[in-house]
């Protein structure tokens, strides 16, 4: 994200004037660039609410905040362990996004009605529900709510390209009433929702800069894939409202995608969770331009020459497909950059650039993450900050003591 030098200093100097008393290594959120990020997502929903990714946020103060303001509603979890944990902590709907074979959690939720009114599974397969069975107690247990999820990749010349992550293997609308069927007919289960997760069109930005023809080529192949994901998706859920009638939710989305899905008519609900922190990822979208509202600092260390300081750590590269834009970017001040021979290491980082000459041993410099919820896996507390005060500290997931993945 292209920052005018005066507004990133003096972004700088109210972060170092908040935590002015705090030593880095340390994690911020800005509570006023949350908040107006929260608003973008539910101005872009169209009046649908916004279910809250959690492993985009993994913190509970701050997923407590956002589901306090108006327009969103729900969780969409990552492990089922976690929307345990969570369902038990008050969270009253968590949606589970990816199918899970943690028997331990599945004992634990086949026992727990009251956990089980709260969370409902992910199937793509029978062998989900086999699973499940096979971790009841005897009398069948609590009642298990379930979502079928469709595959929404994009194919051209018959599947011989394919862009998409590679999700469910239920692509077409037969095979998800097939499998609404089996869920339908089974004792202790309930079908209550379908998802479709649009990941090359919610999570690939469409703006890049430096690259006119790439992000031109990107915008063409969206365009053809939300055609075609929004007759599909609506074909899928005619065919499973056929066989299960009463289905409670239709969800759909991520954040680079929010404002076209909710266009569609077959959509209930938004899934979104990375707009809220705005990570390095997120800036390369043309439909919105959020605000970055997690951080984390480095201290300075030593200063190896002219042009050239070290930060203590800063190695934090976020999942996916390695590259450049899987690291953090030094943020703050403006105008560091890696050494190409080092990168970010795992005990120092060394920074170029001119800004370098104006930073003392001791002064912090800030990182944006290249994702959202893997900071948190890196520090147990995030400082609140409201202007230039820290306002409150609250525990992430790790501090908790949760590691779910």
């Amino acid at each position: 994200m292209s920052q005018d030098p005066a507004v990133a200093y003096g972004d700088k100097a109210r972060y170092d004037r908040a935590t002015a008393g705090l030593d880095a290594p340390l994690a911020v959120v800005d509570l006023a660039a949350f908040d107006a990020n929260a608003d973008d997502l539910v101005r872009r929903a169209q009046g649908k609410p916004v279910r809250v990714a959690s492993k985009s946020v993994r913190c509970r103060a701050l997923l407590e905040r956002v589901l306090a303001r108006e327009g969103f509603a729900g969780i969409m979890s990552f492990t089922l362990d976690e929307s345990l944990w969570l369902a038990r902590s008050g969270f009253g709907d968590v949606l589970l996004a990816y199918p899970t074979a943690d028997r331990a959690a599945l004992t634990e939720l086949t026992r727990d009605a009251r956990a089980a009114a709260a969370v409902t599974v992910m199937a793509d397969d029978p062998a989900h529900l086999d699973l499940i069975d096979a971790c009841r107690p005897a009398g069948h247990g609590a009642e298990i709510r379930v979502c079928l999820e469709l595959d929404t990749s994009y194919r051209v010349g018959g599947g011989a390209l394919r862009v998409g992550a590679r999700r469910s293997p239920l692509r077409r609308p037969s095979q998800l009433a097939a499998l609404a069927g089996e869920v339908v007919r089974r004792p202790g289960f309930r079908l209550v929702g379908l998802m479709a997760y649009e990941g090359h069109v919610a999570g690939v930005g469409d703006e890049v800069a430096g690259r006119p023809v790439f992000s031109r080529t990107v915008r063409m192949m969206q365009a053809a894939a939300r055609k075609e994901l929004a007759g599909r998706r609506w074909e899928a859920v005619r065919a499973v409202r056929a066989v299960a009638p009463r289905l409670e939710f239709v969800n759909g989305g991520g954040t680079g995608s929010v404002q076209h899905t909710a266009a569609e008519a077959a959509i209930t609900e938004i899934a979104a969770g990375s707009g809220l922190f705005v990570p390095r990822l997120f800036d390369n979208f043309r439909a919105f331009r959020g605000r970055p509202a997690a951080l984390f600092a480095q201290p300075v260390v030593r200063r190896p020459g002219p042009g050239v300081v070290t930060v203590l750590g800063g190695g934090y590269p976020a999942s996916g497909a390695a590259g450049a834009d899987r690291l953090p970017e030094p943020y703050l001040p403006a105008g560091l950059r890696y050494d190409p021979q080092e990168g970010p290491g795992e005990v120092q980082t060394p920074l170029l650039g001119a800004a370098a000459d104006r930073l003392a041993i001791g002064d912090k410099v800030w990182f944006r993450h290249a994702k959202a919820g893997e900071l948190c896996e890196r520090f147990d507390t995030l400082r609140l900050v409201d202007g230039d005060r820290v306002v409150a500290t609250v525990p992430t997931y790790r501090g908790e003591g949760r590691t779910f993945l």
